[in-house]
């Protein structure tokens, strides 16, 4: 089971989009390489003002390019990047992975999935309306997130588009994905 890197994107600022790159290195227990959310401690800003202290979940977002394809035949163009994500992926269910699947980007960098990424208002602000498409309701009312899922990297490497993605499903009882 495995899919493929379509994009990779960083930005050493705080802004919604990140540009894409030709690479991108992931520095084990840090995160993306040059990105202002790279850190061993949260960096999201919102969550630093709560705690700035506790662990970076969030090292690295990673984004499903299938989305954008579902987005464009509900009238919103949205491109790799532009919602803020690390790593665009092809070919993986990444909202179906359970919490601590472990996934092999390119010949060296592993990610371990931590949990669901939590679409915020700034997404309106990008696209009026996306924000309703990309955060729905589930067949029993609850909230189903679709903005892609976070990661903490295990092992560093350089991650390329056209790297292949295998999955690795923890052991044990699956957990499903969370918000972090």
């Amino acid at each position: 089971m495995g899919g493929t890197v379509t994009a990779v994107s960083r930005n050493g600022t705080y802004s919604f989009t990140k540009p894409n790159r030709e690479s991108v290195t992931l520095l084990a227990g840090l995160g993306v390489e040059g990105d202002v959310h790279a850190g061993t401690t949260v960096k999201h800003r919102f969550r630093m003002e709560k705690d700035p202290t506790q662990p970076n979940l969030r090292q690295v977002h990673l984004m499903h390019e299938e989305l954008f394809d579902e987005l464009r035949e509900a009238g919103f163009e949205v491109a790799a990047g532009q919602l803020g994500e690390n790593v665009t992926t092809r070919g993986v269910d990444l909202l179906g992975l359970p919490t601590g699947t472990r996934l092999r980007l390119g010949a060296e960098a592993v990610v371990e999935v931590t949990g669901l990424r939590n679409p915020c208002a700034q997404i309106d602000g990008f696209r009026k309306g996306l924000l309703k498409e990309v955060v729905g309701r589930d067949a029993d009312g609850r909230a189903r997130f679709r903005s892609g899922i976070m990661g903490v990297v295990l092992a560093g490497g350089v991650v390329r588009p056209g790297d292949g993605v295998a999955v690795e499903l923890p052991d044990g009882p699956h957990r499903p994905l969370e918000i972090v």
